[in-house]
């Protein structure tokens, strides 16, 4: 079994060609992608009679939640200096219009994109436009009439930690590269599952020795010359205290390796993540209306307004950003002596 051409064939079908015709296609997609995540998360459950049929219910699920997002359409947003006088959207997600050429400079897989000789024609690139989004409540002036209003509390939108991913020639290849990280995403959260039992079987351990020293101590002086100067029944609630803690941590620590021993606990975690997808994938559109200086503002507003439906992902507990499909020209790209010498005022 070849593991790249495995997922390939999998995320095509899911964001690439769109799903499957007939049943036994879907039959064959997935049996495939229980493979996928078996091989991401521990091949060895394999050796577990009838793990398949234990995954298909939850990767079925899955594979529903992860089409309807591959259909969600995203018109893609050219990204250029002019583009930011020009696009609401640009002129939202950036502060400056020099800050377009810097985020497009700061991107290894652009440049990457770019230098590659099979892409040297290339006059540009579609790409993932990922960004971290930031609420928070300011005192702010507001016209109101003919009069001005000091200290009116307002909300200031902020975009940063601006990331561009995934370039790709045409604007299918994109939506595939990205439904192929969504995919290793998820096997990932299942995995991080099992590492986190890991290591808190590992401190449950350490910890076990120590309350075992600590009671060996308190034995010690129960029985040695501490009694002259401390009250011997004062050490024997310690004592009691310290057997109850150790035997609840010894408890802990047999669930935690008990779970991690089985290859049914693999398949317990791996079915935790794929068995609700809605729960660890989102692609949510909201409507934002704000001022070019990056206040969230309402209909009556008087000035210059970036009117846009923003798009947030969310992959598990600890991924969530706006993002925007975007073409990259080439032309826009900042020479990398530009960026050098930009590094070198702030050293």
């Amino acid at each position: 079994m070849s593991a790249p051409s495995l997922f390939q064939r999998v995320a095509d079908a899911l964001f690439g060609s769109g799903p499957p015709a007939d049943s036994e296609a879907d039959r064959k997609l997935i049996a495939d992608t229980i493979e996928v995540i078996v091989d991401a998360v521990e091949p060895r459950v394999r050796l577990r009679s009838g793990y398949q049929g234990k995954l298909e219910g939850c990767v079925r699920d899955t594979i529903a939640h992860l089409r309807a997002i591959g259909r969600e359409g995203l018109d893609p947003i050219l990204l250029t200096r002019t583009a930011w006088s020009d696009d609401p959207r640009v002129n939202a997600f950036f502060a400056t219009a020099d800050d377009v050429g810097s985020c497009l400079g700061r991107s290894r897989e652009l440049r990457a994109f770019f230098d590659d000789p099979a892409n040297r024609e290339a006059p540009e690139a579609y790409a993932l436009l990922g960004m971290k989004k930031d609420e928070r409540n300011v005192l702010g002036m507001e016209l109101q009439g003919d009069s001005v209003r000091q200290d009116v509390a307002q909300t200031a939108v902020n975009f940063s930690d601006h990331r561009i991913i995934a370039p790709a020639s045409t604007l299918a290849a994109v939506r595939l590269e990205i439904g192929r990280r969504i995919i290793r995403r998820l096997a990932q959260d299942a995995l991080s599952r099992i590492i986190a039992l890991d290591m808190k079987a590992n401190e449950l351990q350490e910890h076990k020795a120590y309350l075992a020293a600590r009671l060996r101590v308190l034995n010690l002086a129960r029985d040695g010359m501490e009694g002259l100067v401390r009250d011997p029944a004062t050490i024997g609630e310690q004592i009691d205290a310290v057997e109850r803690e150790l035997k609840q941590t010894v408890d802990d620590y047999i669930e935690a390796k008990a779970s991690l021993a089985t290859l049914d606990s693999y398949i317990k975690h791996i079915q935790e993540v794929f068995a609700h997808p809605e729960q660890h994938v989102t692609l949510a559109h909201t409507p934002l209306r704000m001022s070019r200086m990056g206040i969230k503002v309402e209909g009556s507003f008087q000035g210059l307004v970036n009117d846009l439906s923003l798009t947030e992902l969310a992959i598990g507990p600890d991924l969530r950003g706006a993002i925007a499909i975007v073409r990259c020209p080439r032309s826009e790209l900042p020479p990398k002596e530009d960026l050098v010498a930009k590094a070198e005022r702030y050293l």
